[in-house]
This record gives C-alpha cells, structure tokens and sequence, in this order.
C-alpha cells in the first residue's frame, strides 16, 4: 500500500533536520535507509521504528541534515604557500622568457588553488538522536494515515465486489428450478419423438429427473460460497493482525466454489454467473495485495 510522510526539527546547533518515508505495496516488510555520513549506527533504531509503525512493504526512509541559511558552508582560507609559489614561478617566467607585464592581485586569485574551503568535517548524531527518532516517528505516523486512508477506499471496493458476487450466486439460486424443469420437458419431448406410439413413464421421467438434480445440485456450493462471504465482510470489520493473508485465503476458497458451481451447471446462464463471479474473485485476490 502507498504512502508518504514527511517531518522536519530544528536541532540545536541551528540544522534542520529533514525526514521523508515512502512505501509502495510489497509481499513483506523491505526497507531501504539513507541517512547522513556518521550516523550509520542509528541504523537499527529507525528500522525498529520502521517495524512497529508498519508490518508490509516497501519503506524508503531518508534522513538528512540541512544547514541553516546564515550558516556558512565552510571556513575560506588563503593558501599563502601556493600563492607565493605562482608569484616566483611567474617572475622566473617573465625573466627567462623577456616578457614584461605585471602580476596584480587580480590576476592571482583566479589562479586555481590560492583560495580553498575547509569543508566541514562528517557530523555525528550525539544530542541529535532523540530529535532524530521523534522526526522519524513523525514521518511514519504521516505514511500510516495515508496508508489508513488509502485502506478505507480499498474497503469500499472490496465491498462493492462481494456485493456483485451475492447479485450472481442470488441469479443462480433462481435458475436452478427453472433448469431442472427445462431438463424434464426435454427429456419428455425426446422420448416422444423417439417412441410417438408409446405413453411416457411418468414415474421414469421423475426418476431421471431427480438423477439430474443431484447430479447438477449446487445448494451445497452456493451456501459455502454465502458462508465465505460472511467470513470475508467479518475479517474487514475485526481488527485480526494480517487480516490480508486471511482474506486472500477465502477469496481462495470463494474461487474453488465459483469453480464447481461452473462445472455443474449444464446452462448457459449459471455458467455465465459463474464466470461473472470469478472475474470479481480475481479483482478481490489482486486488491488484496494491498492489505496487510
């Protein structure tokens, strides 16, 4: 499930402290942490933070440290060394070479190197790890909510899907009847055309018919399937730990009953219901990819 934080605190010395957390949908728990040279050994203290926050996908965290505006990047320094060293070897040029011209300082502070910044030396957290785990903690909060919100848009297409399979298994618990007697009139007509002279044996009939019926009965698949329903729509509104597994697992087995009222159903109508509530089983198994 995607989502997205970001927090930012003042550290004491005058850095901004800026965190951003990213998650895409992934089968577990992956993370990918970057943090400010010398602060390698808050490593395992984000990611801990990371694991109590969220329990499923792909986390980006990144964390960096932002100088304040007036704050100078670093220290300018003349190199008098090297400075000296271009003015003589520009003299002993002039003279071996007889050119006139003068060198003006102008000229020697372009010359690459007489001016050098003292970088800063890498910054280690020390003081800054309790504003550092609270601005993480701040960023992840951000992501849950997304992730929250994202999951409650879910939840309605969720429901949306169980309520068109209800409409299907509800179409073919009322083409059932309609099928058997379908079937016994066929039957009754082909022994006609078969044998015009000879009365049909009603009780026969009756007995090829009920042969038919269970054979083609899908009451026992319908009320599993209703019952796989009611346990999906009871996950969604509990609070059971991943709950995602859970329901992949009865979308699954909703999919072996579609399947076997399918293979029974000898009508063109069934067969399309059952297919129509595949098709929504299989949007079912791919939304669940983003519940945890």
């Amino acid at each position: 499930m995607t989502g997205y934080g970001a927090a930012e605190a003042e550290l004491p010395d005058g850095r901004v402290l800026v965190v951003e957390a990213r998650t895409v949908n992934h089968r577990h728990l992956n993370c990918t942490l970057r943090l400010p040279q010398g602060w390698e050994q808050l490593e395992s203290k984000f990611a801990e933070r990371i694991r109590a926050a969220l329990s499923r996908g792909r986390v980006s965290l990144s964390v960096g440290c932002r100088a304040p505006e007036r704050a100078e990047a670093g220290a300018l320094e003349l190199d008098v060394e090297k400075a000296r060293r271009y003015v003589s070897l520009m003299e002993e040029a002039a003279g071996e070479l007889r050119v006139a011209g003068r060198l003006d300082v102008n000229t020697l502070v372009g010359l690459p190197g007489v001016f050098r910044v003292e970088k800063r030396p890498a910054t280690d957290p020390g003081e800054d790890e309790a504003h550092a785990l609270a601005c993480v903690g701040e960023a992840l909060e951000k992501v849950v909510e997304m992730r929250e919100a994202e999951g409650r848009r879910l939840e309605a297409a969720l429901r949306k899907s169980l309520k068109r399979i209800l409409a299907q298994v509800d179409a073919v618990e009322a083409r059932v009847p309609e099928r058997l007697l379908r079937e016994r009139d066929r039957l009754r007509e082909r022994i006609r055309l078969l044998a015009e002279s000879i009365d049909v044996d009603e009780d026969r009939l009756a007995r090829e018919v009920a042969y038919l019926a269970e054979k083609w009965d899908v009451e026992e698949e319908v009320v599993r399937l209703r019952s796989h329903v009611a346990l999906f729509l009871e996950t969604l509104e509990g609070s059971a730990s991943q709950a995602g597994k859970r329901l992949g697992f009865v979308v699954q087995e909703m999919n072996r009953e579609a399947n076997t009222i399918g293979a029974k159903a000898n009508d063109a109508t069934i067969s399309a219901s059952a297919v129509a509530m595949k098709e929504e089983m299989e949007r079912l198994r791919e939304q669940l990819e983003n519940v945890e």
